[in-house]
């Protein structure tokens, strides 16, 4: 019997809100990328677009400002992404994914942190 296997999902990623119209808001993600379902996102300051938010920089996106519930193919254009911009929140850490400069445990604490303050919390066991 063959094995089936589903991608990751929303149900993944998000454990808990308080009120879907408090915490998501839809965003505009940029150009150039295939993002997956639990991507954490940082905002563009001049343009206001969405993208991974990096571990440098100096354009805005260095800080982790939302967290993707839906896979969203923007390699060609810029695409609408739903996302979670505030809490109370709860996400699985398990679930997200950076950006590739976010390569070790210092980086991912830093995002977690300013996830945090925006009352996003990721936990172990979500």
């Amino acid at each position: 019997m063959p094995v089936l296997t589903q991608p990751p999902s929303m149900g993944d990623v998000l454990k808990y809100e308080v009120n879907p119209n408090y915490t998501r808001e839809t965003v505009t993600l940029l150009t150039g990328t295939n993002y997956p379902v639990g991507s954490v996102l940082g905002k563009i300051t001049t343009s206001g677009k969405y993208k991974l938010a990096t571990s440098g920089g100096t354009d805005g996106a260095q800080t982790a400002a939302a967290v993707l519930l839906y896979a969203v193919d923007a390699a060609l254009a810029d695409a609408v992404g739903i996302v979670v911009v505030r809490g109370p929140a709860i996400v699985s850490r398990a679930a997200l994914a950076y950006d590739g400069s976010v390569d070790d445990a210092a980086k991912i604490t830093t995002k977690l942190g300013q996830l945090t303050a925006l009352g996003i919390i990721a936990r172990d066991t979500a």
